[in-house]
């Protein structure tokens, strides 16, 4: 270890954009999820924050000379306005500039987040950090996979890592290893060379099941191998009109530019040939409940249905009412669903208390294309104030939650809007999951570790709504590249 203790800035700005929401995202939007000023970060790591917490253990046992930045995350939403973004861009700069001689600079970023003066502001802040503290400096970021990465993001850092998994369970072990490197690279031990290969795909790659499943593990045994530091796979983000969308491979070599740019093409190519396998099987609004309702009848667990496209994670509202109305249609019995964002319908819960029926409006509140509100007289079963949500070691916020039921259903509503994660969405709020025949989540694959273990079947349910879930029809103006499965074949 160099006798010199390496001087670390420390800053997270993350979310994730849907272009095509119409919930504009502001500065309200991070206060409301995460928002904390420098040294006000909590002992637990969020997503895009885990740096935080790990640097401080590092400066506990004097290895490091830290100064803490911001740190914060919105819930995905549509395009941060201007002004926000602007905010959030100069108070980090200007933490830098005031934080007196630095050595490394660590970001943890998500990637994806796009504002209506900046389609690359991830770029756009790394760059000016690069102006700040010149060529000297070491910068390393950690991403979320569900990003796009532009050359310019990668021309400014010297270090970048990726989750890995998908549930992002890992997302502790990415920052720890861009700590590793970035600490690495000023101790002269390394000379990390980035390359990147554009696979030119989009699509949803699970990596809790093969042949995404395989894919990392074989990955994880290259980085074994002499002078490969770290390898990542950049999912990309197909709600978000980038000119960068798009899955692509990254590798950083230890001075082997050659080797890094043959095998971020080798494994790229070896992704492009699996991508008809990767995504999920997806039914119907109709045929998931239908099936569900088949194999409720026969398991001693709950068949799950996941409405993977009304998922808040990805910049949605999350309160279609849709699959909850197929069930009350096919008279379904035993039913649980979590979530469904309307705070005004909590407030109303919690106007009213424990035990009380009451009429009640909720639901497809921010579309017209949600399902439609539903009007029902409702028991109000429980209500809840500042609910947070576990995902590994990290606290998701609902906020002031309730859970209603009504025609042999229950349901959860929040305030803050969330993707379900864990089964914590529904016992806190007083549901015994183990009780019901059928669960219906909003999340596209987040929750598959917390349920897996309570749920006799998982079915992935495409339902059509806001969410703009096929590339071949959406309207992309950034996009200039050929892509999968735009083009069946991009290479062309």
């Amino acid at each position: 270890m160099s006798l010199i203790l390496p001087r670390i800035y420390c800053a997270s700005i993350a979310t994730e954009t849907n272009t095509f929401s119409k919930l504009t995202t502001d500065l309200s939007d991070f206060k409301n999820s995460f928002f904390a000023e420098p040294k006000k970060h909590p002992p637990t790591p969020t997503l895009c924050s885990a740096i935080f917490p790990l640097l401080r253990n590092l400066q506990k046992k004097k290895k490091i000379r830290l100064t803490e930045g911001t740190a914060t995350w919105a819930e995905p939403g549509g395009l941060i306005n201007s002004k926000t973004w602007n905010f959030l861009k100069n108070k980090v700069l200007n933490e830098i500039k005031n934080a007196g001689n630095l050595d490394i600079i660590l970001l943890g970023l998500h990637g994806a987040m796009i504002s209506n003066n900046c389609n690359d502001c991830e770029a756009d802040l790394i760059d000016n950090i690069r102006q700040i503290v010149g060529t000297k400096i070491i910068i390393g970021a950690t991403f979320d996979p569900h990003s796009h990465i532009s050359n310019k993001i990668l021309k400014n850092l010297n270090i970048i890592t990726v989750f890995k998994k998908f549930p992002h369970t890992d997302y502790v072990e990415t920052a720890r290893e861009c700590i590793k490197l970035s600490i690495k690279t000023f101790e002269n031990k390394i000379l990390p060379i980035i390359s990147i290969y554009d696979v030119r795909m989009i699509t949803i790659l699970p990596t809790n099941k093969n042949p995404m499943k395989k894919f990392i593990n074989k990955i994880k045994k290259i980085e074994k191998n002499k002078n490969v530091l770290s390898i990542s796979i950049i999912h990309g983000f197909m709600a978000g009109d980038s000119p960068d969308l798009g899955a692509k491979i990254i590798t950083i070599m230890d001075k082997d530019q050659k080797y890094g740019k043959s095998l971020s093409k080798k494994l790229g190519d070896e992704l492009f040939s699996m991508r008809k396998n990767l995504a999920p099987k997806m039914f119907s609004a109709n045929t998931a409940v239908l099936k569900a309702k088949k194999l409720s009848k026969n398991c001693s667990k709950p068949v799950l249905i996941a409405d993977i496209w009304d998922n808040p994670g990805g910049g949605v509202a999350g309160d279609s009412t849709i699959l909850i109305k197929k069930a009350i249609t096919m008279d379904l019995k035993k039913v649980a669903v979590g979530s469904i964002w309307d705070p005004l319908a909590v407030n109303l819960c919690h106007e009213a208390g424990e035990g009380q029926y009451i009429d009640l409006k909720f639901g497809s509140k921010s579309s017209l294309n949600a399902g439609g509100i539903i009007k029902e007289r409702i028991l109000v079963k429980k209500i809840a104030k500042n609910v947070f949500q576990k995902f590994g070691k990290s606290l998701v916020p609902l906020g002031n939650s309730a859970s209603i039921e009504f025609k042999n259903l229950e349901i959860v509503l929040n305030t803050n809007r969330s993707q379900a994660f864990s089964i914590d969405i529904f016992t806190l709020l007083g549901i015994d999951i183990k009780s019901k025949k059928i669960l219906i989540i909003k999340s596209t694959n987040h929750f598959y570790n917390s349920f897996f273990p309570f749920v006799s079947n998982i079915i992935y349910a495409s339902v059509n709504g806001i969410y703009p879930n096929n590339p071949k029809k959406n309207n992309y103006k950034n996009l200039k590249r050929k892509i999968w499965p735009i083009y069946e074949n991009p290479f062309k």
